[in-house]
This record gives C-alpha cells, structure tokens and sequence, in this order.
C-alpha cells in the first residue's frame, strides 16, 4: 500500500465526518484492506506513520485520551486522528 493512498485515505475518513468528530486509525486501515483482518492489522504501522506525516504538516492531530500528542508511532495505546485545531484568536 502506498503511502500517498494511506493518507488519501486518512483525510478523506476525517472529511466525511463532523469537524469536532475523530477517527481510529484502525477504521483506515479497515477500510483500505476491505475489512479482511489478515490485511488490515499489519497496515497498523503504516496507518500510525502516515497519520504521523500528516501531523507534522499541521493537516491533523494526533490524540490520545483527548490530549495531543507528537507522535502516533510513539504512542503506547490507543489514539485518535481529527482534524487540526482551529487557530488560537487570542
């Protein structure tokens, strides 16, 4: 899988969803390998470093018990993926 169609797929599952809405990295993952867990399960870390590249462009947050955090492929647990917070206006 490449890493272009990783993120496409990323952005697009944040899209369709709520701005204040996030998603789990493992509904990527499904999604692009069918939901045959054979195939999505190993796309974990590569899901976690796209999500991880897509951050670091400021194009979404990484969240874990509701808090950001620097890295998906750092994170020990379960994360979040949501669109960037808004601009601070003060």
């Amino acid at each position: 899988m490449r890493d272009a169609a990783i993120e496409q797929a990323i952005l697009a599952l944040l899209a369709e969803r709520a701005p204040s809405k996030t998603i789990c990295p493992s509904e990527v993952a499904r999604a692009l390998a069918q939901d045959n867990e054979a195939q999505w399960r190993p796309m974990m870390p590569a899901v976690r470093s796209a999500a991880d590249r897509l951050a670091g462009e400021g194009r979404l947050q990484v969240l874990q018990r509701g808090q950001a955090v620097a890295s998906a492929v750092q994170a020990v647990g379960p994360i979040r993926l949501a669109r960037p917070a808004p601009p601070s206006t003060t």
